[in-house]
């Protein structure tokens, strides 16, 4: 059996202020390549479909593009679960109505996980898909008291699906969750404001293989049928170093699992250029990726004039200048970049330099249940 695992589209995705639908939309067509190529049995979509609960009509035409040439053109069946950015009702649609097309669904948490079943010459295997929910929301489906985080939450589902596992079928799961020993990026959203929103990779034992999404960096967490496919691009100049890829997933006849990763080639690469400015722009002439995404990190050290615009010249796509020489804390230095702060942060420094008084337990406690609150409303609508 053969599946291609990927994950975290976010499409309509924005960043500094540059829309990347049309980089999204290229790099989409090279999945669909892939796809005509390894021709799989099926296609697994680990959750963040849409980069936000509410996504742009652009973003739903690219995405019924894409699924109706996987789906009727090429006929795979696809599996999608929704992640913490999607909402889940608008994702799950018409789900019922898409299964007998060959699209598989999973908006909403659901009481039970009712699997794609597939067939080869050794058998059968069945796709679970937990779409990404709220604790809350896992133990109200599941009518169980004991869900109170993340981590029990997914137990509580992941122990129903192995339970009911017929002797001798292979089962795939793909879920959407941070699992304690992957490394994050800063393009992810916290699954949790106030406390850990982590999960054990333990909870994943007796599954053939689990195809995971949420964190951006392609990687194997603890064996090697556990996996995040990453990204579909590079969201943040922390991924700069990222090589962006689709899992080529294979499971034998036993449910041992090879994974290939095809890298995915964008149309325009995220990157991080550093120097004085004067040398940057004259070396843009020979740069074959002078239209690439641009952070420039300037090692001058004097007032500079126009530094964007005289940049922008030079590299059209260039987003984002930083002045480490600059930066810091003394007399007339630059503040870390507020982008990078944790809303936390930026209220407790607002709270200080407004009272002269740091945030004491019980005041960081209460920000913390505002905050996780006005994320789930967030969420919720």
């Amino acid at each position: 059996m053969r599946f291609l695992h990927t994950a975290d589209w976010h499409l309509g995705r924005v960043y500094h202020g540059v829309s990347l639908l049309e980089d999204q939309a290229h790099v989409l067509q090279g999945l669909i390549r892939i796809a005509r190529e390894t021709r799989p049995d099926a296609i697994l979509i680990a959750g963040d479909v849409y980069d936000r609960s509410v996504p742009p009509a652009e973003a739903v035409r690219l995405l019924d593009l894409v699924l109706s040439e996987l789906i009727l053109g090429l006929k795979i069946p696809v599996v999608m679960i929704a992640g913490n950015h999607d909402g889940p009702d608008r994702l799950g649609f018409g789900a019922g109505l898409l299964t007998r097309a060959g699209l598989t669904v999973r908006g909403p948490v659901e009481a039970e996980s009712v699997p794609l079943l597939l067939r080869d010459a050794h058998g059968e295997l069945a796709v679970h898909a937990l779409p990404y929910g709220e604790p809350a929301l896992v133990r109200s489906a599941l009518g169980d008291e004991g869900v109170v985080d993340h981590h029990s939450a997914l137990a509580a589902q992941t122990r129903a699906i192995l339970r009911a596992r017929p002797e001798g079928r292979r089962v795939v799961l793909v879920a959407h969750a941070f699992v304690l020993g992957g490394a994050e990026s800063e393009s992810e959203r916290p699954l949790s404001v106030g406390g850990s929103g982590a999960v054990g990779v333990g909870l994943f034992e007796g599954f053939d293989y689990v195809a995971l999404g949420h964190l951006h960096r392609p990687q194997q967490v603890g064996a090697p049928c556990i996996q995040y496919s990453g990204s579909l691009l590079k969201y943040s100049f922390s991924e700069a170093g990222h090589t962006k890829s689709v899992n080529l997933v294979e499971l034998g006849a036993e449910g041992r699992c090879t994974v290939e990763r095809i890298p995915l080639v964008p149309r325009r690469d995220l990157r991080i250029v550093e120097g004085e400015l004067d040398t940057l722009i004259a070396a843009a002439a020979a740069d074959p990726g002078r239209d690439d995404y641009l952070l420039a990190r300037l090692t001058d050290r004097g007032a500079l004039l126009d530094a964007m615009g005289r940049l922008r010249a030079a590299y059209p796509n260039a987003l984002a200048i930083e002045r480490p020489a600059l930066s810091g804390d003394g007399p007339g230095r630059a503040a870390a970049d507020h982008r990078q702060l944790r809303v936390q942060d930026l209220f407790a420094g607002f709270h200080r330099d407004v009272t002269g008084l740091a945030l004491d337990t019980t005041e960081h406690a209460a920000l913390e249940r505002v905050l996780d609150n006005l994320e789930r409303e967030a969420r919720a609508q």
